[in-house]
């Protein structure tokens, strides 16, 4: 099979499922991993697809992550925002995930005397705004969302105990809860490890949403949404 049509095979099977693994492929196509990789590598350069970590994603779904649904529901993630906050006593140390709607939370956050611990670069001037005392753990900097990612973000935060943790998800379905980043899903499996009570903080714009990586089941806490 050339690789032109082994890559239109896997395009194919992207514009139906969104993500792909790359296990699955080398199964469906009868291929080497190493022939894979070729293929994604390929496509990637092409700017058709984001190669993470066990496969790959469309670009536009890439993208849709970072920028399309952030503009999605507004008036619901304000709503989600103005909520969670109910959920946060006085004394309260707290986690917040980087991400549109767990920011949200922040200005309602004001009358409140919390610590605030977060991954989001983003929410740092609002944090700062309100004159909320906040800590900023140590990483690797996604450049598309502003959030502190990787093993070593992680081990930044497995020093601070936290007694809640407001978590974001790109997708809600049976499964759990998932995002395509698998530096992101260390993050928040480790705030949610780390933490007495965790909340995730999705609008319905996310449910039945299929994302590569489910990080967290339902179980694991509970989901504030509008």
């Amino acid at each position: 099979m050339l690789n032109i049509e082994r890559q239109k095979l896997i395009m194919d099977k992207l514009q139906k499922k969104h993500n792909i693994k790359l296990k699955e492929i080398v199964k469906d196509l009868n291929i080497s991993e190493a022939t894979v990789r070729r293929d994604l590598n390929e496509l990637e350069i092409k700017g058709k697809i984001k190669r993470i970590h066990g496969g790959a994603i469309l670009i536009k779904e890439y993208e849709h992550d970072i920028t399309s649904k952030e503009k999605i529901n507004i008036e619901g993630k304000e709503s989600i925002g103005k909520k969670a906050v109910e959920y946060v006593k006085n004394g309260d140390i707290i986690y917040l995930d980087a991400g549109t709607t767990v920011g949200k939370m922040i200005k309602y956050l004001k009358e409140k005397k919390v610590k605030v611990l977060t991954n989001g670069i983003s929410h740092i001037p609002e944090l700062l705004k309100y004159g909320i005392e906040t800590y900023l753990i140590g990483g690797k900097i996604k450049e598309k969302t502003s959030a502190i990612v990787g093993f070593s973000a992680v081990e930044s935060l497995k020093k601070y105990n936290i007694d809640k943790a407001f978590i974001g998800a790109n997708s809600v379905n049976e499964k759990g809860y998932g995002t395509p980043d698998s530096e992101e899903a260390i993050v928040k499996q480790c705030a949610i490890e780390n933490s007495i009570k965790v909340f995730f903080l999705c609008d319905s714009s996310k449910f039945k949403e299929e994302s590569f990586i489910t990080f967290a089941t339902l179980e694991c806490g509970e989901l504030i949404t509008d």
